[in-house]
């Protein structure tokens, strides 16, 4: 039951956990009160039972009440997730469109060389046929060959001829090797521009998608807070109401002291418990050998570590508690952040979206659970938007929500998956 205060809260988890784990009750129900005689016992029940029925009244109001509170904080978790899933895909499609624009420039500097060997090529030829108008020759089979004096002459002249028709034909075969390799070299560009143009495209539909998912998220946040607001009110105006009632009866009051007196012991304890196990926890991570790795216990045991860390959404890497994203203020965990965090030191590197930390090792039935499996939640129909490590007895540590701490509690079965993950 999150979030909720006052006696109701503390019973309804007391009874879920010790269901959960299947252990008997750790602390005896309250005494019964003294006595007051047979005459003020008749008139005292009669009280109790005009009572009664309103305290029930009251106490399904607070239990609506908490369960409206559950699904508008769910509701908030998996729009974030949403918001966190789009900017992952706004960072890959820029990244694409930087690596195309990069092909597209190199392609460019391609088409400028061949473009200036294709001008060079012109340029050998116009001076070979600048240069054969200019002296006059005719290197025809009649010019040079019918002029020829003697013998020897003509033999000089038909070599001579045979250099010229080669060094033309050369800087021609140069010529059309340049325009070749230029409309090779346009045609990559081409191609490397337009892949740039869609991968631009990509970017930019990526943008607006995550622009559009973190003005829902941030929307819907505003609204949930105005909506716990009112729920909180409603709530401290019903408790106020139940305990009215439970007041003007004494007998009860007398059984409500010792309820208190009880409540608090048992919070105690388990504040006592999780500080023994977040010190346990610390210890053996002291002396574990430098690059011990490979154990889920020292998953569990850096997740326990940090008990006690805010939450902060979009908070968390391998190395520690982050700040978030989204306006949050200083530094801590979120659900995954958490999960990240915890088996980054036993190796194992966890996506850092809850819904795809579910996919990141081997499926076990809940039934079959181990310290350091990974529990999921999410509302029927709707995606996964929560996640936690069980770390035996019933028990699982988690980085809950806005404005609460990473903490132990007993395993929650409202939404839960009927499948865990087991990184390893």
């Amino acid at each position: 039951m999150r979030g909720l205060s006052g006696r109701t809260a503390l019973v309804g988890a007391l009874v879920v956990g010790a269901l959960l784990t299947g252990a008997p009750a750790a602390v005896a129900a309250p005494p019964p009160p003294t006595d007051p005689g047979d005459a003020a016992l008749a008139r005292s029940r009669a009280a109790v039972s005009a009572r009664a029925a309103q305290v029930g009244t009251l106490s399904g109001q607070l239990a609506a009440l908490d369960a409206r509170t559950d699904d508008l904080q769910a509701d908030l978790e998996a729009r974030r997730e949403d918001a966190v899933a789009a900017l992952d895909d706004l960072t890959t499609a820029q990244a694409a469109a930087t690596e195309a624009a990069r092909k597209a420039a190199e392609a460019q500097v391609a088409t400028t060389a061949a473009s200036r060997a294709v001008d060079d090529a012109r340029a050998r030829l116009d001076v070979f046929a600048t240069a054969t108008y200019q002296e006059g020759l005719d290197t025809g089979p009649f010019g040079l060959l019918t002029g020829a004096q003697d013998p020897d002459d003509l033999v000089g002249r038909a070599e001579f001829t045979d250099i010229v028709a080669r060094s033309e034909l050369t800087a021609r075969d140069g010529l059309e090797r340049a325009r070749v390799d230029r409309a090779n070299a346009d045609s990559l560009a081409r191609a490397a521009r337009a892949e740039a143009q869609l991968r631009q495209a990509a970017a930019t539909a990526a943008k607006q998608n995550s622009d559009a998912a973190l003005g829902v998220a941030n929307a819907a946040a505003q609204e949930n807070a105005r909506q716990l607001a009112a729920v909180a009110a409603q709530r401290g105006a019903v408790q106020a109401q139940l305990d009215a009632a439970v007041a003007q009866d004494a007998n009860l009051r007398a059984q409500r002291q010792r309820f208190v007196a009880w409540q608090q012991q048992v919070a105690a304890e388990q504040a006592a418990r999780a500080e023994a196990a977040r010190r346990g926890a610390s210890e053996r991570i002291s002396r574990a050998p430098a690059g011990a790795r490979g154990s889920a216990q020292q998953a569990v045991d850096r997740a326990l570590a940090q008990v006690g860390t805010r939450y902060v959404w979009g908070g968390g890497s391998g190395r520690g508690p982050t700040t978030g994203i989204g306006g949050a203020r200083g530094t801590g965990f979120d659900c995954s952040g958490l999960m990240l965090y915890a088996y980054s030191g036993a190796g194992v590197s966890l996506p850092r979206v809850s819904r795809s930390q579910f996919n990141a090792g081997h499926k076990v039935p809940i039934s079959g659970l181990r310290p350091g499996d990974l529990v999921f939640y999410r509302r029927p129909g709707g995606p996964i938007h929560h996640v936690a490590m069980f770390i035996g007895n019933g028990q699982m540590v988690e980085a809950p929500y806005t404005g609460a701490n990473v903490r132990v509690v007993p395993l929650r079965r409202d939404g839960l998956l009927p499948q865990a993950t087991r990184p390893l």
